[in-house]
């Protein structure tokens, strides 16, 4: 099992189209810097665009507001206690349809179940208000989406994420897209070729991401 070279992709970042999601293609997948993208009604299709954007915990901005929010605890943050709901939650009520399908979503179930997969939950009493999920490979945490039902819900997500996720021992954290939302979060843009030598420096280490403790720190990386 193989995927061609990343660096062959087209202009806009499509790899290769077909084959599967067993698990094991999904992880090698993430592993060479690529991850599955497409619509109801079609194969497959595997992306590894050019640029790639991240983000990590020292560019991680946190607004005045967001700062605020995150002080008055009116959310409480969970790891990995309803991965199948955040995944449906992601998928559901998007603009123009969604690529979190069934068959997605069995898959990316399959690598929570195998250890592979972590989502983090953001609750409001006793309702779901925000979440974000993703894949670990290493070092590497691959962020696929993320929602809120709630103001601020998937902002509180993302800083949970972040901050735990790298105190953890995650040196690369990917977000595929750079998107204007995203922008202001912190999230920056790297070349194809960067964003690959990183994957591979991220997936040779280990990291253990079991019983994850919730980190939350609204002071950092606040503009003065």
């Amino acid at each position: 099992m193989t995927f061609p070279d990343p660096e062959s992709s087209d202009a806009e970042g499509l790899l290769a189209v077909g084959g599967d999601l067993t698990a094991e293609r999904l992880l090698l997948a993430y592993e060479c810097g690529i991850f599955p993208w497409y619509a109801e009604g079609l194969p497959p299709m595997w992306w590894s665009p050019d640029p790639r954007a991240v983000l990590d915990d020292r560019a991680l901005h946190v607004s005045k507001s967001l700062a605020r929010e995150l002080r008055q605890g009116r959310f409480r943050v969970t790891v990995n206690r309803a991965f199948e709901r955040v995944m449906r939650e992601c998928g559901s009520q998007r603009d123009g349809g969604t690529w979190i399908l069934p068959e997605m979503i069995r898959a990316y179930v399959r690598l929570h179940e195998q250890g592979h997969a972590v989502s983090f939950e953001v609750w409001r009493d006793e309702e779901l208000a925000g979440g974000l999920y993703g894949v670990q490979r290493g070092a590497l945490f691959a962020a696929e989406s993320m929602f809120h039902r709630e103001t601020n819900g998937s902002k509180v997500a993302l800083v949970a994420a972040v901050r735990s996720l790298f105190a953890a021992g995650i040196e690369l954290f990917d977000v595929q897209f750079l998107t204007p939302h995203l922008a202001s979060m912190g999230v920056y843009e790297i070349s194809r070729a960067a964003y690959l030598a990183r994957v591979r420096a991220a997936t040779a280490r280990n990291v253990a991401l079991r019983d994850l403790p919730v980190r939350l720190d609204p002071a950092a990386n606040q503009p003065r």
